[in-house]
Protein backbone atom coordinates (compact mmCIF):
# COMPACT_ATOMS: atom_id res chain seq x y z
CA UNK A 1 0.00 0.00 0.00
CA UNK A 2 2.77 2.36 0.74
CA UNK A 3 4.69 1.55 -2.18
CA UNK A 4 1.00 2.15 -4.41
CA UNK A 5 1.14 5.41 -2.68
CA UNK A 6 4.70 6.56 -2.94
CA UNK A 7 4.43 5.66 -7.09
CA UNK A 8 1.43 7.47 -6.70
CA UNK A 9 3.21 10.68 -5.55
CA UNK A 10 6.21 10.38 -7.87
CA UNK A 11 3.65 10.50 -11.03
CA UNK A 12 1.52 13.29 -9.39
CA UNK A 13 4.73 15.51 -8.80
CA UNK A 14 5.91 15.24 -12.36
CA UNK A 15 2.22 16.31 -13.94
CA UNK A 16 3.22 19.68 -14.95
CA UNK A 17 5.74 18.37 -17.37
CA UNK A 18 3.81 15.14 -18.61
CA UNK A 19 1.04 16.76 -19.65
CA UNK A 20 2.47 19.15 -21.75
CA UNK A 21 4.39 16.62 -23.40
CA UNK A 22 1.92 13.94 -23.62
CA UNK A 23 0.17 17.32 -25.61
CA UNK A 24 3.00 17.63 -28.05
CA UNK A 25 3.82 13.55 -28.48
CA UNK A 26 0.04 13.62 -29.52
CA UNK A 27 0.09 16.52 -31.96
CA UNK A 28 3.63 14.63 -33.59
CA UNK A 29 2.31 11.28 -32.84
CA UNK A 30 -1.00 11.87 -35.71
CA UNK A 31 0.96 12.72 -38.90
CA UNK A 32 3.42 10.33 -38.32
CA UNK A 33 1.37 7.17 -37.60
CA UNK A 34 -0.67 7.67 -40.48
CA UNK A 35 1.89 8.22 -42.77
CA UNK A 36 3.82 5.28 -41.57
CA UNK A 37 0.77 3.38 -42.47
CA UNK A 38 0.87 4.75 -46.19
CA UNK A 39 4.71 4.01 -46.26
CA UNK A 40 3.86 0.54 -45.64
CA UNK A 41 0.85 -0.02 -47.80
CA UNK A 42 -2.12 -0.37 -45.10
CA UNK A 43 -4.83 1.27 -43.62
CA UNK A 44 -4.54 4.57 -42.27
CA UNK A 45 -6.53 3.63 -39.30
CA UNK A 46 -3.98 0.55 -38.49
CA UNK A 47 -1.00 3.57 -37.86
CA UNK A 48 -3.58 5.44 -35.28
CA UNK A 49 -4.58 1.85 -33.67
CA UNK A 50 -1.23 1.01 -33.05
CA UNK A 51 0.00 4.30 -31.62
CA UNK A 52 -2.93 4.13 -29.20
CA UNK A 53 -1.84 1.14 -27.84
CA UNK A 54 1.20 1.81 -27.90
CA UNK A 55 0.14 4.88 -25.45
CA UNK A 56 -2.40 3.39 -23.76
CA UNK A 57 -0.95 0.03 -22.66
CA UNK A 58 2.71 -0.49 -23.48
CA UNK A 59 3.77 2.60 -21.71
CA UNK A 60 2.68 1.23 -18.32
CA UNK A 61 3.93 -2.46 -19.03
CA UNK A 62 7.18 -0.87 -20.00
CA UNK A 63 10.04 -0.43 -17.87
CA UNK A 64 10.90 2.69 -19.07
CA UNK A 65 9.80 5.92 -18.32
CA UNK A 66 10.32 7.89 -21.06
CA UNK A 67 10.02 5.57 -24.34
CA UNK A 68 7.66 6.05 -26.17
CA UNK A 69 5.81 3.34 -28.46
CA UNK A 70 3.85 2.99 -32.18
CA UNK A 71 4.42 2.21 -35.60
CA UNK A 72 8.05 2.55 -36.49
CA UNK A 73 8.90 3.71 -40.01
CA UNK A 74 11.74 1.86 -39.71
CA UNK A 75 9.86 -1.11 -40.50
CA UNK A 76 7.70 0.00 -42.78
CA UNK A 77 8.99 -1.23 -45.88
CA UNK A 78 9.35 -4.47 -44.42
CA UNK A 79 5.74 -4.43 -43.41
CA UNK A 80 5.36 -3.55 -47.36
CA UNK A 81 7.45 -6.66 -48.45
CA UNK A 82 5.56 -9.01 -45.64
CA UNK A 83 1.95 -7.83 -46.66
CA UNK A 84 3.03 -8.72 -50.29
CA UNK A 85 4.33 -11.89 -49.33
CA UNK A 86 1.79 -13.36 -47.58
CA UNK A 87 -0.94 -12.44 -49.67
CA UNK A 88 -2.54 -9.34 -47.97
CA UNK A 89 -3.13 -7.39 -44.44
CA UNK A 90 -5.39 -10.08 -42.51
CA UNK A 91 -2.84 -12.72 -43.28
CA UNK A 92 -0.24 -10.13 -42.57
CA UNK A 93 -2.00 -9.20 -39.06
CA UNK A 94 -1.71 -13.03 -37.58
CA UNK A 95 2.22 -12.61 -38.41
CA UNK A 96 1.90 -9.85 -36.31
CA UNK A 97 0.45 -11.25 -33.63
CA UNK A 98 2.75 -14.51 -33.64
CA UNK A 99 5.44 -12.30 -34.05
CA UNK A 100 4.28 -10.73 -30.39
CA UNK A 101 4.56 -14.24 -28.79
CA UNK A 102 8.07 -14.82 -29.96
CA UNK A 103 8.95 -11.34 -28.38
CA UNK A 104 7.19 -12.34 -24.86
CA UNK A 105 9.21 -15.62 -24.85
CA UNK A 106 12.23 -13.55 -26.13
CA UNK A 107 11.48 -11.49 -22.71
CA UNK A 108 10.80 -14.30 -20.44
CA UNK A 109 14.25 -16.16 -21.44
CA UNK A 110 16.00 -12.44 -20.96
CA UNK A 111 17.48 -11.80 -24.15
CA UNK A 112 17.01 -8.03 -23.62
CA UNK A 113 20.55 -8.34 -22.17
CA UNK A 114 22.25 -8.74 -25.62
CA UNK A 115 21.41 -4.76 -25.65
CA UNK A 116 24.21 -3.92 -23.58
CA UNK A 117 26.44 -5.51 -25.46
CA UNK A 118 25.69 -2.97 -28.31
CA UNK A 119 28.79 -0.14 -29.00
CA UNK A 120 27.77 3.42 -27.55
CA UNK A 121 29.34 4.75 -30.64
CA UNK A 122 26.44 3.14 -32.64
CA UNK A 123 23.58 3.48 -30.38
CA UNK A 124 25.26 7.69 -31.18
CA UNK A 125 25.29 7.21 -34.70
CA UNK A 126 21.47 6.02 -35.16
CA UNK A 127 20.76 9.15 -32.80
CA UNK A 128 23.19 11.98 -35.61
CA UNK A 129 21.13 9.63 -38.80
CA UNK A 130 17.69 9.59 -37.52
CA UNK A 131 18.16 12.91 -36.55
CA UNK A 132 19.42 14.13 -40.01
CA UNK A 133 17.20 12.12 -41.96
CA UNK A 134 13.96 13.75 -40.00
CA UNK A 135 15.36 17.43 -41.16
CA UNK A 136 15.41 16.42 -44.73
CA UNK A 137 12.52 14.54 -44.84
CA UNK A 138 10.47 17.67 -43.21
CA UNK A 139 11.79 19.71 -45.61
CA UNK A 140 8.82 19.16 -48.12
CA UNK A 141 5.91 19.48 -45.48
CA UNK A 142 8.18 22.74 -44.05
CA UNK A 143 7.97 24.09 -47.76
CA UNK A 144 4.49 23.53 -48.68
CA UNK A 145 4.97 21.03 -51.02
CA UNK A 146 2.66 17.79 -52.23
CA UNK A 147 5.16 15.40 -51.87
CA UNK A 148 4.57 13.24 -48.81
CA UNK A 149 7.64 12.03 -47.04
CA UNK A 150 6.59 12.68 -43.37
CA UNK A 151 6.08 8.43 -42.80
CA UNK A 152 9.66 8.14 -44.16
CA UNK A 153 12.69 7.82 -42.33
CA UNK A 154 15.48 7.16 -45.24
CA UNK A 155 17.49 9.46 -47.30
CA UNK A 156 17.30 7.65 -50.48
CA UNK A 157 14.08 5.56 -50.17
CA UNK A 158 13.64 5.52 -54.20
CA UNK A 159 17.70 5.76 -54.90
CA UNK A 160 19.90 8.22 -54.42
CA UNK A 161 19.77 10.32 -58.48
CA UNK A 162 15.64 10.02 -57.68
CA UNK A 163 15.71 11.82 -54.10
CA UNK A 164 17.63 14.78 -55.19
CA UNK A 165 15.15 15.03 -58.55
CA UNK A 166 12.43 15.36 -55.56
CA UNK A 167 13.97 17.88 -53.33
CA UNK A 168 14.90 19.76 -56.52
CA UNK A 169 11.51 19.55 -57.34
CA UNK A 170 10.03 20.35 -54.07
CA UNK A 171 12.44 23.46 -53.54
CA UNK A 172 11.01 24.85 -57.03
CA UNK A 173 7.51 24.99 -55.83
CA UNK A 174 7.76 26.49 -51.87
CA UNK A 175 4.23 27.73 -51.07
CA UNK A 176 4.23 31.21 -48.90
CA UNK A 177 1.75 29.78 -46.04
CA UNK A 178 3.41 26.48 -44.95
CA UNK A 179 7.14 28.65 -45.72
CA UNK A 180 6.00 31.55 -43.19
CA UNK A 181 4.26 28.88 -40.54
CA UNK A 182 7.61 26.98 -40.28
CA UNK A 183 10.32 29.93 -39.70
CA UNK A 184 8.41 31.38 -37.40
CA UNK A 185 7.65 27.87 -35.71
CA UNK A 186 11.49 27.90 -35.84
CA UNK A 187 12.24 30.71 -34.37
CA UNK A 188 9.50 30.30 -31.66
CA UNK A 189 11.09 27.11 -30.56
CA UNK A 190 15.08 28.76 -30.47
CA UNK A 191 13.54 31.49 -28.83
CA UNK A 192 12.41 28.99 -25.96
CA UNK A 193 15.20 27.45 -25.74
CA UNK A 194 17.59 30.41 -25.35
CA UNK A 195 18.88 31.53 -22.51
CA UNK A 196 17.05 34.42 -22.91
CA UNK A 197 13.49 32.73 -22.77
CA UNK A 198 14.93 29.61 -21.23
CA UNK A 199 15.04 29.71 -17.54
CA UNK A 200 11.56 31.14 -17.13
CA UNK A 201 8.92 29.65 -15.27
CA UNK A 202 6.20 30.11 -18.33
CA UNK A 203 8.56 28.52 -20.96
CA UNK A 204 9.35 25.27 -18.29
CA UNK A 205 5.40 24.78 -18.08
CA UNK A 206 4.54 25.33 -21.08
CA UNK A 207 6.24 23.06 -24.06
CA UNK A 208 7.71 25.17 -27.15
CA UNK A 209 5.33 22.74 -29.14
CA UNK A 210 2.14 23.97 -27.95
CA UNK A 211 3.15 27.05 -29.21
CA UNK A 212 4.20 26.36 -32.12
CA UNK A 213 0.86 24.09 -33.08
CA UNK A 214 -1.22 27.48 -31.53
CA UNK A 215 0.94 29.68 -33.78
CA UNK A 216 0.05 27.17 -36.81
CA UNK A 217 -3.52 27.33 -36.44
CA UNK A 218 -3.83 31.22 -35.48
CA UNK A 219 -2.05 31.74 -39.29
CA UNK A 220 -4.27 28.98 -40.84
CA UNK A 221 -7.25 31.38 -39.70
CA UNK A 222 -5.85 34.81 -40.72
CA UNK A 223 -4.39 33.78 -43.78
CA UNK A 224 -7.46 32.77 -45.51
CA UNK A 225 -7.64 34.34 -48.68
CA UNK A 226 -4.66 36.35 -48.90
CA UNK A 227 -1.48 35.08 -50.89
CA UNK A 228 -0.17 33.17 -47.76
CA UNK A 229 -3.32 30.72 -47.56
CA UNK A 230 -2.80 27.45 -46.30
CA UNK A 231 -4.09 24.29 -48.77
CA UNK A 232 -6.02 21.68 -47.39
CA UNK A 233 -3.53 19.48 -48.78
CA UNK A 234 -1.03 20.96 -46.26
CA UNK A 235 -3.26 20.07 -43.26
CA UNK A 236 -3.58 16.92 -40.50
CA UNK A 237 -6.04 14.95 -42.23
CA UNK A 238 -7.48 12.35 -40.14
CA UNK A 239 -10.82 10.54 -40.75
CA UNK A 240 -13.59 12.01 -39.65
CA UNK A 241 -16.41 9.77 -37.63
CA UNK A 242 -20.31 10.88 -36.97
CA UNK A 243 -20.35 8.36 -33.62
CA UNK A 244 -18.10 6.15 -32.47
CA UNK A 245 -19.45 2.95 -33.20
CA UNK A 246 -18.08 4.03 -37.06
CA UNK A 247 -14.37 2.73 -36.17
CA UNK A 248 -15.80 -0.64 -36.04
CA UNK A 249 -15.94 -0.61 -39.39
CA UNK A 250 -12.17 0.31 -39.89
CA UNK A 251 -10.69 -2.07 -37.93
CA UNK A 252 -9.44 -5.63 -39.94
CA UNK A 253 -8.67 -8.60 -38.08
CA UNK A 254 -6.34 -11.50 -38.41
CA UNK A 255 -6.85 -14.63 -40.85
CA UNK A 256 -6.62 -17.44 -38.68
CA UNK A 257 -7.15 -19.80 -41.05
CA UNK A 258 -3.80 -19.01 -42.66
CA UNK A 259 -2.02 -20.76 -39.35
CA UNK A 260 -0.50 -23.50 -40.67
CA UNK A 261 1.41 -21.23 -43.77
CA UNK A 262 5.33 -21.33 -42.90
CA UNK A 263 5.34 -17.86 -44.68
CA UNK A 264 3.34 -16.50 -41.89
CA UNK A 265 5.83 -17.96 -39.21
CA UNK A 266 8.94 -16.37 -41.67
CA UNK A 267 7.43 -12.89 -41.97
CA UNK A 268 6.38 -13.53 -37.78
CA UNK A 269 10.10 -14.24 -37.33
CA UNK A 270 11.32 -11.79 -39.52
CA UNK A 271 9.04 -8.91 -37.63
CA UNK A 272 9.91 -9.72 -34.15
CA UNK A 273 13.38 -10.15 -34.84
CA UNK A 274 13.90 -6.47 -36.16
CA UNK A 275 11.00 -4.79 -34.70
CA UNK A 276 13.46 -6.00 -31.16
CA UNK A 277 16.37 -5.18 -32.12
CA UNK A 278 14.90 -1.63 -32.74
CA UNK A 279 13.42 -1.51 -29.96
CA UNK A 280 15.91 -2.20 -27.77
CA UNK A 281 18.34 0.39 -29.40
CA UNK A 282 15.73 3.09 -29.27
CA UNK A 283 15.70 2.37 -25.18
CA UNK A 284 19.46 2.26 -24.95
CA UNK A 285 19.62 5.48 -26.93
CA UNK A 286 16.55 7.02 -24.66
CA UNK A 287 18.59 6.24 -21.59
CA UNK A 288 21.61 8.29 -22.60
CA UNK A 289 19.33 11.22 -23.39
CA UNK A 290 17.20 10.99 -19.78
CA UNK A 291 18.30 14.15 -17.82
CA UNK A 292 17.85 11.88 -14.45
CA UNK A 293 19.84 8.93 -16.34
CA UNK A 294 17.79 6.12 -15.57
CA UNK A 295 18.27 2.52 -17.33
CA UNK A 296 15.51 0.85 -17.82
CA UNK A 297 14.91 -3.37 -18.14
CA UNK A 298 15.56 -4.60 -21.70
CA UNK A 299 13.84 -7.38 -20.93
CA UNK A 300 10.82 -6.43 -19.69
CA UNK A 301 10.73 -3.90 -22.85
CA UNK A 302 10.89 -6.69 -25.22
CA UNK A 303 7.53 -8.39 -22.68
CA UNK A 304 5.77 -4.93 -23.52
CA UNK A 305 6.65 -4.78 -27.08
CA UNK A 306 5.68 -8.54 -27.64
CA UNK A 307 1.93 -7.49 -25.69
CA UNK A 308 1.32 -4.52 -27.50
CA UNK A 309 1.76 -6.31 -31.31
CA UNK A 310 -0.04 -9.15 -30.00
CA UNK A 311 -2.98 -6.57 -29.25
CA UNK A 312 -2.45 -4.48 -32.06
CA UNK A 313 -2.75 -7.26 -34.40
CA UNK A 314 -5.64 -8.38 -32.76
CA UNK A 315 -7.78 -5.19 -33.99
CA UNK A 316 -5.89 -4.44 -37.01
CA UNK A 317 -2.91 -2.63 -35.81
CA UNK A 318 0.45 -2.06 -37.36
CA UNK A 319 3.78 -4.09 -35.43
CA UNK A 320 4.87 -0.98 -33.31
CA UNK A 321 8.44 -0.91 -31.19
CA UNK A 322 9.69 1.72 -29.36
CA UNK A 323 10.58 4.71 -31.43
CA UNK A 324 13.60 7.14 -30.93
CA UNK A 325 11.97 9.95 -32.64
CA UNK A 326 8.80 10.26 -30.90
CA UNK A 327 10.64 9.41 -27.37
CA UNK A 328 13.54 11.90 -27.94
CA UNK A 329 10.75 14.15 -28.66
CA UNK A 330 9.16 13.51 -25.31
CA UNK A 331 12.34 14.13 -23.54
CA UNK A 332 12.62 17.84 -25.49
CA UNK A 333 9.29 18.82 -24.78
CA UNK A 334 10.11 18.31 -20.88
CA UNK A 335 8.59 14.95 -20.20
CA UNK A 336 9.51 12.99 -17.03
CA UNK A 337 7.59 9.98 -16.72
CA UNK A 338 5.38 7.64 -18.62
CA UNK A 339 2.23 9.70 -17.68
CA UNK A 340 3.48 11.48 -20.89
CA UNK A 341 3.13 8.46 -23.27
CA UNK A 342 0.18 6.98 -21.65
CA UNK A 343 -1.55 10.89 -22.17
CA UNK A 344 -0.17 11.37 -25.79
CA UNK A 345 -1.91 8.16 -25.85
CA UNK A 346 -5.35 8.99 -24.13
CA UNK A 347 -5.73 12.24 -27.12
CA UNK A 348 -4.89 9.82 -29.54
CA UNK A 349 -7.89 8.00 -28.41
CA UNK A 350 -9.96 10.97 -28.01
CA UNK A 351 -8.96 12.86 -30.70
CA UNK A 352 -9.39 9.62 -33.51
CA UNK A 353 -12.76 8.81 -32.15
CA UNK A 354 -14.13 12.86 -31.29
CA UNK A 355 -12.17 15.69 -32.24
CA UNK A 356 -10.90 14.79 -36.21
CA UNK A 357 -12.45 17.96 -37.98
CA UNK A 358 -10.79 20.44 -35.49
CA UNK A 359 -7.30 18.83 -35.73
CA UNK A 360 -7.39 19.04 -39.26
CA UNK A 361 -6.95 22.46 -39.09
CA UNK A 362 -2.91 22.14 -38.19
CA UNK A 363 -0.97 22.61 -40.51
CA UNK A 364 2.04 19.84 -41.18
CA UNK A 365 4.55 22.66 -41.45
CA UNK A 366 4.04 23.73 -38.15
CA UNK A 367 4.61 19.76 -36.75
CA UNK A 368 7.43 19.32 -39.55
CA UNK A 369 8.79 22.74 -38.27
CA UNK A 370 8.86 20.80 -34.64
CA UNK A 371 10.80 17.75 -36.04
CA UNK A 372 13.50 19.61 -37.58
CA UNK A 373 13.93 20.64 -34.72
CA UNK A 374 14.06 17.87 -32.87
CA UNK A 375 15.79 16.53 -35.72
CA UNK A 376 18.65 19.02 -35.17
CA UNK A 377 19.30 18.18 -31.05
CA UNK A 378 20.25 14.50 -32.42
CA UNK A 379 22.61 15.35 -34.74
CA UNK A 380 24.16 18.31 -32.68
CA UNK A 381 27.77 18.93 -34.01
CA UNK A 382 28.41 18.43 -30.40
CA UNK A 383 28.03 14.43 -31.00
CA UNK A 384 30.79 14.60 -33.61
CA UNK A 385 32.96 16.75 -31.59
CA UNK A 386 32.62 13.99 -28.80
CA UNK A 387 33.36 10.94 -30.99
CA UNK A 388 36.21 12.52 -32.26
CA UNK A 389 37.92 13.58 -28.43
CA UNK A 390 37.24 9.50 -27.48
CA UNK A 391 39.30 8.38 -30.40
CA UNK A 392 39.46 6.66 -34.04
CA UNK A 393 38.16 3.11 -32.82
CA UNK A 394 34.59 4.73 -31.69
CA UNK A 395 35.18 7.80 -34.68
CA UNK A 396 35.31 4.93 -37.66
CA UNK A 397 32.13 2.93 -35.90
CA UNK A 398 30.13 6.35 -35.51
CA UNK A 399 30.81 8.22 -39.03
CA UNK A 400 30.07 4.29 -40.83
CA UNK A 401 27.01 4.00 -39.03
CA UNK A 402 25.12 7.53 -39.96
CA UNK A 403 25.99 7.15 -43.79
CA UNK A 404 24.98 3.56 -43.63
CA UNK A 405 21.49 4.47 -42.06
CA UNK A 406 21.05 7.50 -44.55
CA UNK A 407 22.12 5.70 -47.61
CA UNK A 408 20.07 2.13 -46.77
CA UNK A 409 17.50 2.27 -43.87
CA UNK A 410 17.65 2.37 -40.70
CA UNK A 411 18.09 -1.63 -40.05
CA UNK A 412 20.12 -2.49 -42.54
CA UNK A 413 22.67 0.67 -41.89
CA UNK A 414 22.19 -0.37 -37.71
CA UNK A 415 23.83 -3.93 -38.64
CA UNK A 416 26.44 -2.65 -40.95
CA UNK A 417 27.53 0.01 -37.76
CA UNK A 418 27.18 -3.10 -35.58
CA UNK A 419 29.90 -4.71 -37.88
CA UNK A 420 31.99 -1.87 -37.58
CA UNK A 421 31.68 -2.20 -33.76
CA UNK A 422 32.49 -5.34 -33.18
CA UNK A 423 35.57 -5.18 -35.37
CA UNK A 424 37.10 -2.09 -33.50
CA UNK A 425 35.97 -4.20 -29.93
CA UNK A 426 37.93 -7.01 -30.91
CA UNK A 427 40.09 -5.01 -32.45
CA UNK A 428 41.02 -2.75 -29.63
CA UNK A 429 40.88 -6.40 -26.86
CA UNK A 430 43.38 -7.79 -29.37
CA UNK A 431 45.80 -5.06 -28.93
CA UNK A 432 45.43 -4.86 -25.52
CA UNK A 433 46.05 -8.41 -24.40
CA UNK A 434 49.82 -9.13 -25.80
CA UNK A 435 52.27 -6.18 -25.53
CA UNK A 436 55.99 -6.72 -26.98
CA UNK A 437 58.77 -4.45 -25.40
CA UNK A 438 62.50 -4.59 -26.68
CA UNK A 439 65.35 -3.33 -24.92
CA UNK A 440 68.40 -4.11 -27.28
CA UNK A 441 68.70 -7.86 -28.15
CA UNK A 442 66.12 -8.75 -25.26
CA UNK A 443 62.19 -8.71 -25.88
CA UNK A 444 59.36 -9.68 -23.48
CA UNK A 445 56.14 -10.39 -24.35
CA UNK A 446 53.41 -9.82 -21.77
CA UNK A 447 49.97 -11.32 -21.81
CA UNK A 448 46.96 -9.55 -19.88
CA UNK A 449 43.92 -11.02 -18.40
CA UNK A 450 42.19 -13.20 -21.10
CA UNK A 451 44.27 -14.33 -24.60
CA UNK A 452 41.82 -16.14 -27.37
CA UNK A 453 42.29 -17.47 -30.48
CA UNK A 454 41.67 -13.96 -31.93
CA UNK A 455 45.06 -12.33 -30.47
CA UNK A 456 47.05 -15.26 -32.89
CA UNK A 457 47.66 -12.85 -35.22
CA UNK A 458 48.85 -10.20 -32.80
CA UNK A 459 50.88 -12.69 -31.20
CA UNK A 460 52.56 -14.25 -34.48
CA UNK A 461 53.64 -10.55 -35.50
CA UNK A 462 55.61 -10.15 -32.40
CA UNK A 463 57.57 -13.30 -32.49
CA UNK A 464 58.55 -12.93 -35.75
CA UNK A 465 59.61 -9.17 -34.85
CA UNK A 466 62.27 -11.36 -32.72
CA UNK A 467 65.65 -10.58 -34.81
CA UNK A 468 67.86 -13.63 -34.52
CA UNK A 469 70.56 -14.33 -31.57
CA UNK A 470 67.96 -12.50 -29.18
CA UNK A 471 66.57 -13.62 -25.68
CA UNK A 472 63.24 -13.69 -25.24
CA UNK A 473 60.67 -13.57 -22.25
CA UNK A 474 56.81 -14.48 -22.72
CA UNK A 475 55.30 -13.92 -19.71
CA UNK A 476 51.62 -14.99 -18.63
CA UNK A 477 52.15 -14.34 -15.46
CA UNK A 478 49.48 -11.77 -15.65
CA UNK A 479 46.70 -13.69 -17.80
CA UNK A 480 43.65 -15.33 -15.91
CA UNK A 481 43.19 -18.02 -19.45
CA UNK A 482 45.61 -18.55 -22.21
CA UNK A 483 43.42 -20.43 -25.16
CA UNK A 484 45.00 -23.80 -26.25
CA UNK A 485 45.62 -22.10 -29.96
CA UNK A 486 48.27 -19.16 -28.45
CA UNK A 487 49.90 -22.33 -26.80
CA UNK A 488 50.45 -23.91 -30.10
CA UNK A 489 51.25 -20.91 -31.51
CA UNK A 490 53.85 -20.51 -28.69
CA UNK A 491 54.93 -24.58 -28.83
CA UNK A 492 55.74 -24.19 -32.62
CA UNK A 493 57.65 -21.11 -32.42
CA UNK A 494 59.64 -22.74 -29.59
CA UNK A 495 60.70 -25.89 -32.13
CA UNK A 496 61.46 -23.19 -34.60
CA UNK A 497 63.58 -20.33 -32.53
CA UNK A 498 66.89 -22.79 -32.10
CA UNK A 499 67.32 -22.48 -36.46
CA UNK A 500 67.87 -18.32 -35.13
CA UNK A 501 69.58 -18.91 -31.89
CA UNK A 502 67.13 -16.97 -29.99
CA UNK A 503 66.87 -18.32 -26.35
CA UNK A 504 63.41 -18.08 -25.02
CA UNK A 505 62.05 -18.35 -21.83
CA UNK A 506 58.80 -18.93 -19.95
CA UNK A 507 56.96 -17.50 -17.53
CA UNK A 508 53.33 -18.94 -16.41
CA UNK A 509 52.75 -20.27 -19.46
CA UNK A 510 50.84 -23.60 -18.27
CA UNK A 511 51.24 -26.71 -20.48
CA UNK A 512 54.70 -25.78 -21.96
CA UNK A 513 58.09 -25.57 -20.11
CA UNK A 514 61.15 -23.40 -21.06
CA UNK A 515 63.14 -25.45 -23.93
CA UNK A 516 66.51 -26.57 -22.47
CA UNK A 517 69.25 -26.16 -24.68
CA UNK A 518 71.40 -29.36 -25.48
Amino acid sequence: MQFAQSRLRYYTLSLHRDLPAGMVLFLLALPLSLGVALASGAPLVSGMISAIIGGLIVSWISGSQLSVSGPAAGLSFIVLHEIGDVGGFEPFLLAVLISGLIQIVLGLLKAGVLSAFLPSSVIRGMMVAIGIILIIRQIPHAIGTSLDLMGEETFFPMGAESSFLVFEEAFASIALGPTTVALGSLLILSLWDSPVFGHRVITRMIPGGLIVVSWGILFHFLSIGTPFEIKDVHLVNLPEFTRPSEVLDYLSFPDFSRWLDPGIYSAALTIAVLGSLESLLSLEAVDKLDPLKRVAPPNRELLAQGIGNLLSALIGGLPLTAVIVRSSANVDAGGRTKVACFFHGVLLLLSFLFFARWLNFIPLSALAAILVYTGFKLCHPRHFMASYREGRDRLIPFLITIFAIITTDLLIGIAIGLTFGIYYVFKANSNRAISLTRNGPHYLIRFRKDVSFINKPLLRGHLASVEPESHLIIDGSRAEFIDMDIIETIDDYLKASSEDDITVTLRNIRGLETPQKG
